[in-house]
């Protein structure tokens, strides 16, 4: 058969070795190029936006009042966002102050008994000093009129008086002393009691205290500056202490929680370079630092935890969370939101 009766089926396909070729070529360059790739860098796609969020609970139950705040708004710390009806709380307060007033006006009253029973016990000790110095006399007079009842110098009688008059002023002096030891027992007796009047005022000071503390928890304000967001409060609404009303993602918070496979954990350090990309935002290219890692696992701190010692066991590879700051401008900050998902990959070679 001549060159030119050679049929198309009979002529070499050389289409398909150049193609096996490129294909083989290129496989071997991406491989070299993952090679190359995972050597250096550490990559999961097991991570997520992150970010402080602040529940904002009722410490006092009531009705509100008043909603200062639209859902999904920023806030600032300290502003005023709920308020709840306060009336039961001022008659609260009310009737604290005037409890206080009661026991402080008892005060000025012990204090009185207490100068009156004091004047009282000086009157008294004046009459046991005078009525030692009558006892002193009558005993020298009596002591007298013994020695000269003797030799018959005064009468029988005048003698028997003279014993009447001691034994009067003894009785008067005995007298006088316990009415003086009861008068310093008063005494006592009203300081403790204003001592117990004043431990009354202390604590109507507290109840005050504590009427003022329930009455500033109407007014319920924001813990951080953020975003409020998640409310589930409306005016006229009857709320319980305790109760979540909506929640506050603060301001400057937001980090990447990254969960990396057990077995990637020994090439990660704090302080490593991150390149992080961001689902929602394919064309944005960002950078972070490795912050922290978890004390433990995720399975660790989930609701119910695994326990290997039962049953047949099965192995599996763990993730640990992994802290990573963000590093952006203010305005892209600003587009991420806690729960967006986001590939990240750790560079461990430069």
């Amino acid at each position: 058969m001549t060159k030119e009766q050679e049929t198309p089926a009979n002529k070499p396909n050389r289409v398909l070795p150049i193609i096996l070729g490129i294909i083989l070529i290129g496989g071997i360059i991406f491989g070299i190029k993952e090679y190359i790739y995972y050597g250096k860098h550490v990559d999961t796609d097991d991570a997520q936006i992150d970010g402080d969020i602040s529940p904002v609970v009722a410490r006092v139950g009531g009705y509100v009042d008043s909603i200062y705040f639209q859902e999904n708004t920023h806030v600032n710390k300290d502003q005023v966002l709920v308020q709840i009806d306060d009336k039961d709380y001022k008659i609260r307060l009310e009737q604290a102050f005037a409890a206080e007033t009661g026991a402080s006006a008892n005060i000025n009253v012990g204090q009185s008994e207490i100068s009156a029973n004091t004047a009282s016990s000086s009157s008294a000790k004046a009459q046991v000093t005078s009525a030692a110095a009558r006892l002193d006399k009558v005993t020298k007079d009596y002591q007298r009129y013994a020695n000269l009842v003797k030799d018959g110098s005064i009468t029988l009688q005048q003698f028997d008086q003279s014993k009447s008059d001691l034994d009067v002023a003894q009785a008067n002096y005995n007298a006088a002393q316990d009415q003086y030891k009861a008068a310093l027992e008063q005494v006592g007796t009203t300081r403790s009691q204003l001592n117990v009047t004043h431990t009354g005022v202390s604590q109507r000071q507290v109840d005050v205290n504590y009427a003022k503390l329930q009455l500033s928890y109407t007014a319920i304000k924001a813990p951080a500056s953020g975003l409020a967001s998640k409310k589930s409060v409306q005016v006229g609404q009857l709320v319980q202490a305790g109760q979540t009303l909506f929640s506050i993602v603060n301001d400057n918070s937001t980090y990447i929680t990254a969960n990396f496979k057990e077995t990637q954990l020994n090439k990660i350090r704090n302080g490593q370079k991150v390149e992080i990309e961001v689902d929602s935002y394919p064309d944005l290219k960002l950078s972070g630092t490795v912050f922290n890692f978890s004390p433990a696992t995720g399975a660790k701190f989930s609701l119910l935890p695994p326990d290997n010692a039962t049953g047949n066991f099965v192995k599996v590879v763990q993730r640990v969370p992994v802290k990573i700051k963000i590093i952006a401008d203010k305005e892209t900050m600003e587009k991420l939101r806690p729960g967006m998902s986001v590939n990240v990959s750790v560079i461990i070679k430069d």
